[in-house]
């Protein structure tokens, strides 16, 4: 009986394997995902019954375009191999793909990314909605519940709008190019807003939406696009790329379209506002002009000569109280000086005759002629009669009597 060790029972098991399963498909949820730092990942492809360990090696995993996630589903193209020491088999993958739902979502952040780059979702490309849009597209299926949810919140909310309906495809292998001619040719139609849009449903359903046909479309067009397709956590292409995304149809048309009781709302404030302004106004402006008219009033040539009447007025009450004042005045001292008239001429006549009697007195005391007295001369000195005490030696003086002047010469003098 011919045994064999381990490792030759292994590496037959390898070489059969190998040989038998060079090249798989394999199809199955991702499991226990380990990013090695050599770069090699590490996982187990499983499905409801079994499981097989699975290995990446670095150069095929620097071509992923996606990062393997926890439950993920997938497409792997690889072999199996053996790995002796533990005698246990995995696959080495190749390459590795989304299955389903995965293909599409790798597709729509491939697509997500190119387009970015070529500025495709850049704000400054964004085109501005009018407020008060008087035309819109609807680029739509016109048997879908999404028109019908438009229409309803359209007619409820501005009725001032004209609406066009473009039917188009939203599903299915044609449906992109369908929505993408109807952008086109409504571009040309002079509309104020084109939305384009569906009710929700699976990614699959929603594709149409994420083809870049359909993206150079809205990016290229000159009318503002609103995108509502879905729902509020649907994200698409065409909602980056749209002037507007709208989570929803129906809110779309919120959006888009103002609100006619805000409107009347709006205007009776507005209204109310203007009125009170106006009123502000008009006071403002008959105080201003009553300021003027008053101003006017003040410095007008009627003012001024009223001014100028009133002042002469008060001139010439003023001057007649005052001649009146000084006529009065001098009356009065009129009166008092006829009054005191004939007492001060009675005194002025009394004194001038005291005077005069003095003065006769005086006269005759000292008029030589009235000198009885013997050995008596009256003494003059240069005209000027003096005491004869006064006299000194050499003196020339005049020794006048009643009929007789005798020029003499002191010789002498002495006292006694």
């Amino acid at each position: 009986m011919h045994t064999l060790s381990v490792s030759a029972l292994n590496e037959q098991i390898k070489h059969l394997l190998e040989e038998s399963f060079s090249r798989v498909f394999v199809e199955g949820e991702l499991s226990r995902i380990t990013f090695h730092n050599s770069g090699h990942i590490y996982f187990t492809l499983k499905d409801k019954d079994s499981a097989i360990s699975a290995v990446m090696f670095r150069g095929n995993a620097s071509k992923l375009k996606f990062r393997l996630e926890e439950g993920m589903r997938v497409v792997i193209d690889g072999a199996i191999t053996l790995y002796k020491p533990r005698g246990s088999y995995q696959i080495n993958c190749f390459s590795i793909e989304p299955s389903g739902q995965g293909a599409l979502a790798l597709a729509y952040e491939q697509l997500k990314q190119k387009l970015s780059a070529q500025g495709y979702f850049n704000p400054e490309t964004k085109k501005q909605l009018p407020k008060f849009p008087s035309r819109i597209a609807l680029v739509t299926s016109a048997t879908g519940a999404a028109l019908q949810d438009m229409l309803r919140v359209a007619n409820a909310r501005y009725r001032l709008v004209e609406i066009d309906v473009h039917d188009v495809l939203v599903q299915g292998e044609s449906a992109a190019a369908s929505i993408a001619h109807a952008i086109n040719m409504a571009d040309t139609k002079g509309y104020d807003i084109i939305v384009i849009g569906r009710g929700g449903g699976s990614l699959e359903d929603l594709g149409a939406f994420n083809e870049e046909i359909v993206a150079d479309a809205v990016f290229h067009a000159k009318t503002p696009i609103v995108s509502a397709v879905g729902h509020e956590i649907d994200w698409l292409i065409s909602d980056f790329t749209a002037d507007l995304r709208a989570p929803t149809p129906s809110a779309a048309m919120e959006m888009i379209l103002p609100d006619t009781n805000e409107l009347y709302m709006t205007i009776d404030s507005f209204s109310q506002q203007l009125t009170q302004l106006l009123r502000q106004k008009i006071q403002t402006k008959q105080q201003a002009l009553q300021h003027l008219k008053l101003s006017y009033e003040q410095h007008s040539v009627e003012r001024k000569l009223q001014q100028k009447s009133d002042e002469i007025k008060q001139l010439r009450e003023a001057f007649t109280q005052s001649i009146d004042f000084k006529l009065t005045s001098l009356q009065k001292e009129l009166q008092n000086t006829k009054d005191r008239f004939p007492h001060a001429v009675d005194s002025v006549v009394n004194l001038a005759q005291n005077q005069l009697l003095h003065l006769r007195k005086m006269l005759e005391s000292n008029h030589p002629k009235l000198k009885t007295k013997k050995g008596f001369a009256q003494i003059a000195k240069e005209g000027v009669v003096v005491d004869i005490a006064d006299l000194k030696k050499d003196d020339i003086f005049e020794a006048q009597s009643e009929h007789v002047v005798i020029e003499a010469k002191v010789l002498q003098t002495r006292k006694i």
